[in-house]
């Protein structure tokens, strides 16, 4: 097939952004609405978790299969289903008459929005071949991303107070049929030579441990946590993880692969990501039920008293990028955690007062919107520092899984804080997060850290080098140790 000519390449381009542009406005629009979406629905707190991280928790569970199957039976059909369904389960959504219901089309909308990002960015890849073209690419890519979260809060409010809270979900329609149609006309069919072997079980497991761990963290405030049902999921998601790392340890193209954590570099980068999202996740939550519920503002007004959090978060990505360019991550991991920490301690006296000035509340949001803008791109370069080109893809995948659960975590954690009435536990919760990230910056970044990484951390490299004791071992396991 004969690479695209400029033109193709350029509305390939923009199919892939108009469909990160769905994915990412509902990670940010959805939390302006949820006070609405509550009293029409009659919805308690650990309900609105729900709606929120039925498709967090499927979205991350379905990363990384959707990105394999895309490479096995052709990118474009993968892509154009997952703007199928995520259309699809926009519209149910807008439907949906009960809380149960809109759970089960939020699951149906994830379904499709993991076969969106990793697959977009798997067509960039393959549509634009020069380097200095596909960072370009994926540059415009990434700011659409920063667009979105950043319009999020504001359009989200002015949906809210001028057609309800069901309208989040009509925006999702068009854009999607649009690129679907689009998607259609313009984008190359395209498959892997060798698309990684599809791990069932894995899959299983992961999708059990997330669920029964998530379900536990939500309703344990109500249910208590020595209920029955609250410690079987407990037990159920430790048994869970006892049995996923040897099986995936087991096997030769595992899921995840578990060798990987050995390198201090991506499981910092992975912890990381867990962190921030939980921050961000929880603060965007226990915030808009703070605004809209405590200070009586409206939709349209919490969009607006985010915005400094949300114009911050556009701006400082750009900027991260540039000084792990020319620095290294530890900088921009340093303020980020600075940054979240600093706004999570703020939040706390926020949230005691029933009438905060105004200056207080656009402080700490601006300082979360930092912190925030700076991590995503040390994460993403620690996370295949030290590794080699071979495992660069799968520690990617493993690292944006992360920040789906992390976001997953968050919201129940933190969630089942604000359900008991703790707004400000909550806050130190996400203080927490931000000081973890600040200590993870400190001690898994830096030229010592990725100098001590191995070249390949796999079962088959350390074969070979067993079977040529003249060579030196590069991949000795006690390098990767911490």
């Amino acid at each position: 097939m004969s690479e695209p000519g400029g033109r193709r390449r350029s509305l390939v381009l923009a199919i892939c952004c108009l469909s990160v542009l769905l994915v990412s406005l509902d990670a940010t629009i959805l939390n302006v609405a949820l006070p609405a979406m509550q009293d029409d629905l009659r919805s308690s707190v650990s309900g609105l978790q729900w709606t929120l991280n039925a498709y967090t928790i499927v979205l991350a569970s379905l990363l990384m299969p959707a990105g394999s199957t895309a490479d096995r039976v052709g990118r474009r059909r993968i892509f154009q289903l997952g703007l199928a369904l995520f259309t699809g389960g926009s519209a149910l959504c807008s439907l949906a008459p009960t809380l149960g219901w809109l759970v089960i089309f939020r699951m149906v909308q994830a379904t499709g929005g993991s076969m969106l990002t990793p697959v977009a960015m798997a067509i960039l890849a393959n549509t634009f071949s020069q380097p200095r073209e596909r960072a370009r690419a994926i540059g415009v890519w990434g700011g659409v991303v920063g667009i979105s979260m950043a319009a999020g809060p504001i359009l989200g409010g002015v949906l809210v107070d001028a057609a309800g809270w069901r309208s989040v979900f009509w925006l999702n329609v068009p854009i999607g049929l649009a690129a679907l149609i689009l998607a259609a006309m313009f984008v190359p069919e395209s498959r892997a030579p060798r698309a990684r072997r599809v791990d069932p079980v894995g899959q299983l497991l992961v999708i059990v441990l997330l669920g029964t761990l998530t379900y536990a963290l939500i309703e344990a405030p109500d249910q208590g946590w020595t209920s029955p049902p609250i410690v079987a999921c407990l037990i159920a998601a430790t048994g869970t993880l006892m049995g996923f790392v040897p099986y995936e340890n087991r096997r030769a193209e595992p899921l995840v692969e578990p060798r990987l954590f050995r390198s201090a570099s991506f499981s910092g980068a992975v912890a990381t990501a867990v962190c921030s999202f939980a921050a961000l996740g929880g603060f965007l939550f226990v915030n808009s039920l703070y605004l809209q519920r405590v200070l009586r503002l409206s939709a349209l007004d919490t969009g607006l008293h985010l915005l400094p959090m949300a114009v911050l978060s556009l701006l400082c990505p750009p900027l991260s990028g540039r000084i792990v360019g020319t620095r290294g991550p530890r900088i921009p991991l340093l303020l980020a955690g600075a940054g979240i920490t600093s706004s999570g301690v703020l939040a706390v006296a926020v949230t005691r007062s029933t009438h905060p000035s105004a200056a207080l509340l656009h402080v700490t949001y601006a300082l979360f919107g930092l912190g925030f803008g700076f991590v995503n791109a040390p994460v993403t370069t620690t996370a295949v520092a030290g590794l080699p080109p071979a495992r660069a893809g799968v520690a990617a995948a493993i690292a944006a899984t992360s920040r789906q659960v992390g976001s997953a975590l968050g919201i129940a954690v933190i969630g089942a804080a604000v359900a008991a009435g703790a707004r400000p536990a909550a806050c130190w919760i996400i203080a927490g997060c931000g000081l973890t990230v600040l200590v993870l910056g400190v001690l898994t970044s830096g030229h010592r850290v990725t100098a001590a990484e191995p070249s390949e951390p796999t079962v088959q490299a350390r074969q070979m080098t067993e079977q040529t004791p003249a060579l030196p071992r590069q991949d000795h396991p006690a390098r990767w140790r911490l």
